[in-house]
């Protein structure tokens, strides 16, 4: 009896370890430090085929099972996961199943102004899966409202993620201004046009405010707004149809916000410092003295 129980429990630990070693432990060329992609649409077999191949599991059978135990099996997270070192099956399976990517973020920032064509042509050096193409169609009509910003993203993500990220984003910092806006007694969109104005026009915080009035003024007395990142302004009167650039905060501020000052004519010296003029000749004046050397 003695010995029956010893050849059983040698049996048990030796199924356990052929189990643990043939099932659950990494294999020995396990490829740590890999990228492992999971398409959009995989399914749970398709995956498990892959990650075989691949060399990072020793069981199909193995993983298909913990992703289940895991409530994975009607859906595998698609994106890139990173295997930092080797990783028994159990892990994998739960990462993958719960969508823990273990990547670095990709970080982008978007600067204020930046115009549309400006953002994709940003996204698509930092975005693998980003189509140029594709976003200026999906964005089309919605310029100006693109807010900037730093933004994080996983390496799969695509145009569509970015727009609405950036979307959501401009409604999140907007509705912090609607009550300011309304004050005003401007519409929000002549706000975000005038905004997307004084982020070329302005040189920084200082400025933009004092440009926000002359332009405004401008506005008030049918002058046409000549401004230089506009060249529509020198034809025609008032603001342009739709913004020129996507605003941030601060130039939003100022549009909404406008100091009041006897000037009417403004310019920026070589070394970007302001120059105001009351009248065209004051302004002819200081065209000569600071950009006419």
């Amino acid at each position: 009896m003695y010995n029956k129980n010893i050849y059983y429990t040698l049996g048990v630990i030796t199924f356990f370890v052929l189990f643990s070693v043939f099932f659950i432990k990494p294999p020995l060329d396990f490829p740590s430090g890999t990228i492992f992609k999971i398409d959009e649409g995989s399914s749970l077999r398709g995956v498990s085929l892959k990650l075989k191949n691949s060399n990072i599991i020793r069981s199909r059978l193995a993983f298909e099972a913990f992703v289940i135990l895991f409530g994975g099996e009607k859906r595998t997270m698609s994106a890139d996961y990173f295997f930092e070192k080797k990783l028994p099956v159990f892990e994998i399976a739960r990462r993958i199943s719960k969508g823990e990517h273990h990547m670095a973020p990709i970080v982008v920032t978007i600067p204020e102004g930046f115009t549309m064509a400006q953002i994709s042509d940003t996204f698509l050096l930092k975005l693998s899966n980003f189509n140029k193409n594709k976003f200026i169609l999906e964005a089309k009509g919605l310029e100006g409202y693109l807010f900037p910003d730093t933004y994080f993203f996983l390496t799969n993500d695509d145009e569509t993620s970015v727009l609405l990220s950036m979307k959501e984003n401009f409604k999140k910092k907007i509705a912090i201004l609607r009550s300011d806006i309304a004050s005003s007694k401007q519409s929000e969109r002549d706000i975000i046009i005038m905004a997307s104005l004084l982020e070329g026009e302005a040189k920084g915080d200082i400025d933009r405010e004092f440009v926000s009035g002359i332009l405004w003024k401008r506005i008030s007395i049918n002058m046409p707004l000549q401004v230089d990142v506009a060249p529509v302004t020198y034809k025609t009167r008032g603001l342009p149809n739709s913004p020129i650039g996507n605003p941030g905060m601060e130039a939003i501020k100022a549009a909404i916000y406008p100091k009041t000052s006897p000037y009417l004519y403004y310019l920026h010296d070589r070394n970007g410092v302001i120059h105001y003029a009351r009248s065209f000749a004051e302004h002819q004046n200081n065209i000569r003295k600071y950009l006419t050397r």
